[in-house]
């Protein structure tokens, strides 16, 4: 008897607890469908927790609707704990494996999400999401291994407690910022359903005289209300503010819709519908006006799309209804939301449905033609495993804005600054006689493809430098007085990584003989051997640039063997080299060459006397000196007297007819 009224009372139990989860999920299906996910989840969670174990199908429907509720407020640790209980008590939608592998691959489990995806694929071949995400495990190691050279970090002013997101420059001095915000000073006291937050309104930062960031503030009136009014763009003469509205209503889903204020001074008025109708079953958001003033984009998820919600354009001031969608490559059967600009005309947006790190990825898209975009994922560090979107830049200058949800386990958007550190190359040029020093008197010729005309002072030490330009190509010209032109042609690389280019400009004296490096002839010919060519084509360059310039070439031998024989091989040496610059270009008439055998031995100057301990500054190299000597040293002088060289003539070669 005993027992049977145990069993009796957890019959009653039971019964009891199965009606209250019905009721639960009863609540928790009409809170979904008006949108107020949190409200949804907090119901589900209370269905699935009164449903007993044995059903199970009844816990993997209600699991699954959790894991949506959750999904779509980016709670992703509870979103995934409820997906993987819907696949474990078996929800019969194969869907279930996608949005499972998607929390996966967010959460950084990479190698579940694509088995999860591969199984979503087998159910279904053909749905583009799964094969994206799995493309995007793929690309995600990719990205990590090739980060960009953002750097990005979270604000310290313009984040609360709660979510702030979409900052936009309010002015085009910059130094005011309008964000979306859920803070406690809102307008308003009801807590949304949607978010489990207060209703977002707009606050404004401002720099103070010194430029320091102060405390924001709330907008009093104008278009804040105790509704959702958030992600707001301007006009390009910042008189206009386009934004976000969405109202409520306990019965009905309230579509978003967007409004428009007018600047009135310093205040803005109040908001009113731009054009969509606010009876509309479709979503229109996120508005964003380019910056030549003619189209206002936004997101919607109105006929005609490709999916989900898509990007679309109007001209300013037309409809809504009836507008331009970006096509393919901008819109996926995922959700493409948030567009900002740049003030040059690259269109920035999130996206979950091109390949990407997971969650929203923010892309750049590039108009290629009226119909046609270029995307390019931002890569990491801007985008992250979560949502991030709403970029913002300051003016021409590569730093700004964005926002992100990331390290936030509820999944509440925070306000990240970001910065491309600019890209420098420098050319560090030195300027200096050859064979001796620096030519501190000496100035430096740019000119680049890109308009560059510039005249450069170098130091003390011969040396400047010049910051210039990616992918542009310049020419260079060294000059002093007394001394030839020397010039240098660089390309400077189109990469984005810093560079310095090292250029050295040795000038050759006017007045006296300068030492052409590295001259070979075969042993006791005077055939030029293959290794001469380097610098007999660098005289052939400098003769080019100096055309108004005769030189002798003199070929010099040491004192040993027969002084007939070392002029005459000395000659025959000499016109080699004068044969070699005739053949790639330079005038006979502008050559002489010149055998001195052994009669002319090598003065040692100050540079090579620094080289050499045994000698001094203004040593001449006689058979008599050099005998004085040990056997190496001997060795050395007379490889130096060995020689060729070269002597300016005249420098006015060309200015009276060739003569």
């Amino acid at each position: 008897m005993k027992r049977t009224a145990v069993y009796l009372i957890v019959a009653a139990l039971w019964l009891f607890c199965s009606c209250g989860a019905e009721i639960s999920l009863r609540k928790g299906d009409q809170s979904f469908a008006l949108g107020e996910y949190t409200d949804a989840a907090a119901k589900y969670k209370k269905a699935y927790s009164g449903t007993p174990a044995k059903e199970k199908e009844l816990r993997g429907i209600i699991a699954f609707k959790l894991g949506e509720s959750y999904r779509r407020i980016s709670y992703v640790p509870r979103a995934l704990a409820a997906y993987q209980n819907a696949v474990r008590y078996k929800y019969p939608d194969s869907i279930v494996y996608r949005h499972l592998a998607d929390m996966e691959r967010v959460s950084g489990k990479i190698k579940d999400a694509e088995n999860n995806y591969k199984i979503a694929l087998e159910y279904d071949p053909d749905d583009f999401l799964a094969l994206n995400g799995l493309e995007s495990c793929s690309l995600i190691q990719e990205l990590k291994d090739n980060p960009t050279r953002y750097s990005v970090k979270k604000d310290n002013l313009m984040n609360g407690r709660y979510a702030d997101w979409s900052p936009v420059y309010a002015n085009d001095e910059y130094d005011q910022i309008i964000f979306t915000s859920t803070r406690k000073e809102s307008t308003g006291d009801d807590i949304n359903g949607i978010t489990g937050m207060k209703s977002c309104d707009f606050f404004v930062i401002r720099k103070d005289e010194k430029g320091k960031w102060q405390k924001p503030e709330l907008i009093e009136g104008g278009p804040n209300t105790a509704f959702e009014d958030g992600t707001c763009s301007f006009s390009p003469d910042f008189k206009t503010m386009y934004y976000t509205y969405c109202s409520s209503d306990p019965q009905l889903p309230r579509p978003a819709t967007i409004y428009e204020s007018a600047r009135s001074d310093a205040a803005w008025a109040e908001g009113k519908p731009y054009s969509s109708a606010s009876d509309s079953v479709y979503n229109y958001a996120h508005p964003a006006a380019s910056p030549d003033g003619e189209w206002l984009y936004f997101v919607s998820d109105m006929d005609g799309g490709y999916g989900g919600m898509d990007l679309w354009r109007v001209p300013i001031g037309g409809r809504l209804i009836g507008a331009e969608n970006l096509g393919p490559d901008i819109n996926t059967p995922g959700n493409e939301m948030f567009p900002t600009f740049r003030r040059n005309g690259e269109l920035y947006f999130s996206s979950d449905g091109h390949p990407g790190m997971g969650g929203l990825d923010i892309f750049r898209a590039i108009s290629t033609s009226d119909s046609t975009w270029t995307v390019t994922n931002m890569g990491i560090p801007v985008n992250s495993a979560a949502d991030d979107f709403g970029m913002t830049f300051e003016g021409d200058y590569t730093r700004g804005f964005f926002s992100s949800n990331r390290n936030d386990g509820r999944g509440r958007d925070h306000i990240w600054s970001f910065e491309l550190p600019e890209t420098v190359h420098n050319i560090i040029g030195w300027v200096y006689e050859k064979d001796g020093y620096e030519l501190p008197d000496a100035l430096v010729y740019l000119v680049g493809n890109d308009g560059t005309n510039m005249k450069l002072n170098v130091r003390d030490d011969g040396s400047f430098t010049q910051r210039i330009n990616p992918g542009v190509s310049y020419v260079l010209l060294g000059t002093s007085k007394g001394f030839m032109n020397y010039k240098q042609e660089l390309t400077a690389d189109s990469t984005d990584q810093d560079r310095e280019y090292v250029l050295q400009f040795p000038l050759s004296s006017i007045s006296k003989p300068v030492l052409i490096d590295n001259i070979f002839f075969d042993f006791d010919r005077a055939t030029l051997r293959p290794e001469s060519t380097e610098s007999l084509n660098e005289l052939v360059q400098l003769l080019k640039d100096n055309a108004g310039v005769t030189i002798e070439i003199g070929a010099h031998c040491d004192y040993k063997g027969d002084d007939n024989y070392n002029k005459r091989l000395s000659q025959q040496r000499a016109e080699s080299v004068v044969g070699y610059l005739i053949e790639h270009g330079i005038d006979q008439k502008r050559l002489t060459a010149r055998g001195y055998g052994e009669t002319t031995p090598k003065t040692i100057t100050k540079k090579v006397a620094e080289k050499y301990d045994f000698v001094k500054d203004g040593d001449i190299l006689t058979e008599e000196f050099i005998k004085g000597l040990t056997d190496e040293q001997q060795e050395i002088c007379n490889q130096l007297n060995r020689r060729t060289e070269f002597r300016i003539i005249r420098t006015t070669y060309g200015l009276f007819g060739g003569r």
